[in-house]
């Protein structure tokens, strides 16, 4: 066997080799942080104060806007520093707890997203069972229970992957410590835990799946029988942003985690690995909010009474 070094720090090589370049993007993300940040609290804030919009669907909603805020804390922050101080080391713990949460909050993402699934079933399938289904106690079953699953997976997974040694290059052409560029760097033979850690994602990941396929299954069955079609516009319409948010984060994730392991690292899969847990975040109130009226009439109403109170402050300062 050849004399290897134990590798006991990561070099994050961000998304360039060149510091003016890798500052631009640091700046750039940082914008789409603060963006996605607002927009997901302005969700959050409207779900929680408005009264018209106290039901399982905004519930779950409130759910998914809070997992993208944890979601896309995670990679970001650090990024902007390190493309600032051009310093992109990071401890073998650092680089553990980055794998960790961002194993732990994008689990609680696809659960999010498939009980938002299981929720607009119960409402389009059966519509006059839907209060009785869907009550307080099932919503907090069905948030509390992924909670348990992430964070489990989340343990499990960075622990199996972090019992192998690393050896050799220290460098991740990534913006976070991600499974593949730790796998590449490894220099065990300990396939068990690798292949492990995949089956466990794997069967985790399909089951989501199935759950989500067989609920738009019943979903679209029902809607086409629907003689109306106002009424089957609106159901589309109720359920097109949800699936298309689900298409969009379990598409990059699976390009990103199941593609053929490679010696290198190209520019695309470098931004592949930035889409799931940057591009879903950002997109998700714009998805949930541009063609929902709901929301945006609690916006309004929000931003009335804003006005109003204001409006009624200075009155009586004048006065």
């Amino acid at each position: 066997m050849p004399n290897i070094t134990a590798v006991t720090g990561f070099i994050l090589m961000g998304l360039s080799d060149i510091h003016e370049l890798q500052t631009l993007c640091g700046v750039s993300f940082l914008l789409i942080y603060v963006v996605t940040l607002v927009s997901n609290f302005i969700i959050i804030t409207l779900i929680t104060l408005d009264q018209k919009l106290q039901s399982p669907m905004y519930f779950f909603l409130k759910n998914l806007s809070l997992v993208d805020v944890f979601l896309v804390s995670v990679p970001i922050p650090n990024f902007f520093v390190n493309s600032l101080t051009h310093n992109n080391s990071i401890s073998t713990l650092g680089c553990a707890c980055q794998l960790f949460f961002m194993s732990c909050f994008g689990a609680e993402e696809v659960f999010v997203l498939t009980a938002m699934s299981y929720d607009r079933y119960v409402a389009v399938c059966r519509p006059l069972h839907y209060e009785t289904i869907m009550n307080s106690v099932t919503c907090v079953l069905l948030m509390a229970v992924p909670w348990i699953i992430a964070l489990l997976f989340a343990a499990v997974y960075t622990t199996l992957l972090f019992s192998m040694p690393f050896c050799g290059s220290n460098v991740i052409p990534q913006i976070f410590c991600d499974v593949p560029s730790l796998v590449r760097i490894s220099c065990s033979d300990l396939f068990v835990a690798i292949y492990t850690s995949l089956g466990i994602t794997l069967c985790l990941g399909i089951s989501c799946i199935f759950c989500v396929v067989i609920s738009y299954s019943y979903i679209f069955s029902t809607v086409l029988k629907i003689p109306a079609t106002k009424w089957q516009s609106k159901a589309f319409s109720t359920c097109a942003p949800h699936l298309l948010v689900f298409t969009v984060f379990f598409a990059t994730a699976c390009f990103v985690y199941l593609k053929p392991p490679s010696n290198t690292t190209s520019l695309t899969d470098r931004l592949f690995s930035v889409l799931y847990p940057v591009l879903s975040p950002a997109l998700n109130p714009v998805i949930y909010t541009l063609r929902n009226a709901e929301v945006t009439s609690a916006l309004k109403r929000l931003l009335q009474n804003f006005y109003s109170r204001d409006s009624f402050h200075l009155t009586c300062q004048v006065i």
